[in-house]
């Protein structure tokens, strides 16, 4: 049964990958594929697998079912917040104080600002908000679809190696960062330059074919001329909104999506009452977070909901579990001379099955696998951990749904998968090979032989 469910959860996943030819819309497989196998699962369960009794092996599927519905939702009303966030800032045309700052029109310079703007905002705030911001501003910025989905392609490579590096960039290194298998200062000390090279190896490549220069985007916004005044002040409080998740996150230890919902209910007062005050002064109106709520991209938000609920039920049918005992298995006995390599082998395979599987059930896999403790085979601040954040948070870039960034920005920029297959993976997979191959080199040199420095790390 556990090799049926598999072949039909890639069924599933080539009919995602398959959405233009096959003309159905990626949320209504993504939607099926979820229900589909956890039925599955419970048939067989109910009358082929189960030694419990019907009573105790339906609690027990009950539990899985509420507790993985419970991490789906964090994520769904995480996104669900920050697209709100994003979009009402643009509805107030906030997006001006970047843009208008933003003078070159030359392709290969643009995508270069846009990349690094990308990379070390992801690190604040984390590569899907930052995702969603940067397509936002895109869409002043180009008019050209195509060349806006060039650009969205490459932003979200340097979303998730600019959230890779830093312990809030990315979920998953989250989970090391909380779990105690890394620190602050060793995990950014470590992969910076690595996650920076995963970024920059893509971007000059892609740059380098880029000529002219880009038509800029004439966006309208509803006939309404707002006031520089409320432009500003909702973007700063916006932007403020989505900074504070990470500082509301380590101030009282709960999870970040209740601080975005606290970022859009400030932001609903406050447009409410800009509102009210701007129609009386005024012939129009300004939008309201009510308004916003209705342009909100709901199938990209359910799709997330379908696919993850797909992943989750591999993780308890026990496939993911064997998927990592046999990777163990399998390369951790390697050596270079004396010294273990197999770990690094184990992080790569991990980096890029992320793209497929999503990472999160991947990275909790090998936590479970290698716990800490007295006698534990990975310490804390081991390399083990330290490169698993890397190819953890970069390998989700090879293909569009491999990450949250990538399905966020799939959604707004409607782009198509096999389009993102054929521009954009091979080049992250150049830059995801390209910063391990540095990340390798600098764990075996330079922090082994600079005291100081591997001392700071």
């Amino acid at each position: 049964m556990l090799v049926f469910i598999v072949a039909v959860f890639i069924l599933g996943y080539a009919c995602i990958a398959l959405e233009h030819p096959l003309k159905v819309n990626k949320t209504a497989s993504a939607l099926l594929l979820g229900v589909i196998l956890w039925t599955i699962y419970a048939l067989s369960q109910s009358y082929f697998g189960s030694a419990m009794s019907t009573e105790e092996w339906r609690t027990a599927l009950s539990g899985s079912l509420v507790h993985h519905l419970g991490s789906t939702a964090e994520i769904v009303f995480f996104l669900l917040g920050a697209m709100t966030i994003v979009t009402l800032v643009d509805e107030y045309e906030g997006f001006r104080i970047i843009t208008q700052y933003v003078k070159t029109r030359n392709k290969k310079k643009l995508m270069w600002i846009l990349s690094f703007i990308t990379f070390f905002l992801s690190a604040v705030l984390d590569n899907m908000t930052t995702a969603i911001v940067m397509c936002a501003l895109l869409r002043k910025l180009i008019a050209d679809q195509k060349e806006r989905w060039l650009f969205a392609g490459i932003i979200i490579v340097a979303a998730n190696a600019g959230g890779a590096w830093s312990p809030i960039g990315d979920v998953t290194t989250i989970m090391l960062w909380i779990g105690g298998q890394v620190t602050t200062i060793n995990i950014m000390v470590k992969t910076l330059i690595a996650s920076l090279v995963c970024m920059i190896v893509p971007v000059a490549i892609c740059a380098s074919t880029l000529k002219g220069e880009v038509v800029m985007s004439d966006v309208k916004y509803g006939g309404v001329k707002i006031e520089k005044r409320w432009r500003n002040l909702i973007f700063f409080v916006g932007i403020g909104a989505l900074v504070f998740v990470p500082v509301f996150k380590t101030i009282t230890h709960l999870p970040p999506y209740l601080g975005m919902l606290f970022g859009v209910g400030i932001l609903w007062i406050l447009t409410e009452i800009i509102s009210r005050k701007f129609s009386t002064e005024n012939t129009g109106t300004l939008p309201t977070t009510t308004q916003t709520l209705e342009h909100i991209d709901t199938p990209t938000v359910l799709f997330f909901l379908g696919i993850l609920m797909a992943v989750a039920c591999l993780e308890t049918c026990g496939a993911l579990g064997l998927l990592a005992n046999g990777l163990n298995g399998t390369f951790m006995g390697i050596k270079a001379g004396d010294e273990p390599i197999g770990f690094f082998i184990i992080d790569l395979i991990i980096g890029v099955l992320s793209s497929i599987i999503d990472n999160v059930p991947l990275v909790a896999a090998a936590m479970g696998m290698y716990p800490l403790g007295d006698g534990a085979m990975f310490a804390t601040n081991h390399p083990f951990w330290e490169f698993l954040a890397y190819c953890a948070g970069t390998g989700g870039s090879l293909l569009i749904i491999g990450s949250a960034a990538g399905v966020a920005v799939m959604g707004i920029e409607k782009i198509d998968f096999i389009w993102y297959l054929k521009k954009i993976s091979w080049l992250a997979l150049v830059g995801y090979i390209a910063g391990a191959i540095v990340f390798i080199a600098m764990d075996i040199t330079l922090f082994e032989t600079i005291p100081w420095l591997r001392d700071l790390a």
